[in-house]
């Protein structure tokens, strides 16, 4: 059954293994997977892959998406070329969308101030108190963080990440959340049965 349209930020330098879980689970789970880039032009990620996105940044509206994904780059701490996508993530959340930001876009947000007044986490709070923001006394530590609409995890922390993503949308639950974290962050086999079941 469909559930909407995640959409993935691309750009330049973007870490393509930090959303490998989300998008991977999200699409079997019935989502559809579409990137979005500043252009249609092809972007080449860290890995050096060539990704063709399938929108530019300007045609994205809230309202036609369940979630948006920012992943870390380059790019975010070596000028303002990212900044358009974290004033869209604001547009997400002003909206009512939830919006998921690993690694470097976690700064990218923190920039735009859309961390001034969540609970939030990144690499290290140090990394994000360079970015001059306001919010430091709502860092977190820990793997990954929900508040509200938004999702943050900081760089080693894909499966957890991943997490939040499939709690948020309601894509696993309880013990089937638990199970799956179990296995792909634990490596517990006896988490693959509670999954099946």
């Amino acid at each position: 059954m469909p559930r909407g349209t995640a959409h993935l930020a691309v750009y330049d330098t973007y870490a393509d293994w930090e959303a490998g879980h989300t998008t991977a689970h999200l699409s079997r789970a019935g989502f559809t997977v579409r990137t979005v880039g500043p252009t249609t032009d092809p972007v080449t990620t860290m890995g050096g892959l060539r990704v063709q996105p399938d929108l530019a940044l300007a045609e994205l509206r809230p309202e036609n998406s369940a979630l948006l994904i920012l992943t870390g780059a380059g790019l975010w701490d070596s000028g303002d070329e990212l900044a358009p996508f974290a004033r869209t993530a604001r547009g997400f959340l002003d909206a009512g969308v939830p919006v998921a930001a690993i690694c470097g876009a976690t700064a990218g947000l923190a920039r735009e101030g859309l961390l001034d007044d969540r609970a939030h986490t990144s690499a290290v709070s140090f990394y994000l108190a360079a970015t001059g923001y306001k919010g430091g006394e709502r860092y977190v530590d820990a793997d990954a963080v929900t508040d509200g609409d938004l999702i943050t995890a900081g760089p080693t922390e894909p499966v957890a990440f991943a997490r939040e993503v499939f709690a948020r949308l309601g894509v696993y639950e309880g013990e089937k959340l638990d199970a799956w974290y179990r296995l792909f962050h634990d490596s517990d086999a006896s988490a693959y049965e509670v999954l099946q079941g």
